[in-house]
């Protein structure tokens, strides 16, 4: 994974208006190992509790990240979102919340405004903006090698 860092991709999600979070099982390491080689600058993280949610029912970051968000509209984007997660975010978060589920193998696709393809983030990087309020958009960087 870390091979296909490139600092465009940082430069790109770093354009966005939006504020960026590491949400991602690297934590505190994100910020050391992954951040530099996105050109990144220090970016919050997101502590994780010690207990699982739901019995299993919803991924054990999505009632996290909502109290992270605060009631801001917010993006997820990370390889284990689930349609439990999207269901839970629509009918229980208090305000607009995309989750979007990337391929692990692919990336984020990052699309042109004509509808093509322009590139690839790596896998498990991305950030998508949706109206003219700042959003927070979270950030999974993947598991730790």
């Amino acid at each position: 994974m870390l091979a296909g860092l490139n600092p465009e991709h940082g430069r790109r999600l770093a354009a966005l208006p939006c504020d960026l979070v590491w949400a991602t099982t690297w934590m505190a390491e994100a910020i050391g190992v992954l951040a530099p080689r996105l050109g990144l600058p220090r970016l919050p993280v997101v502590d994780w509790p010690d207990d699982e949610d739901d019995n299993g029912r919803l991924h054990w970051k999505t009632r996290r990240l909502a109290e992270w968000a605060a009631g801001r509209p917010f993006v997820w984007v990370d390889d284990e979102i689930a349609h439990a997660d999207r269901t839970w975010v629509a009918t229980t978060y208090n305000a607009p919340g995309l989750l979007h589920r990337v391929d692990p193998g692919r990336g984020l696709l990052v699309v042109g405004r004509q509808g093509q393809e322009e590139q690839h983030l790596p896998p498990g990087v991305g950030g998508v903006l949706d109206g003219a309020q700042r959003s927070r958009v979270v950030v999974d960087a993947g598991r730790q090698p």
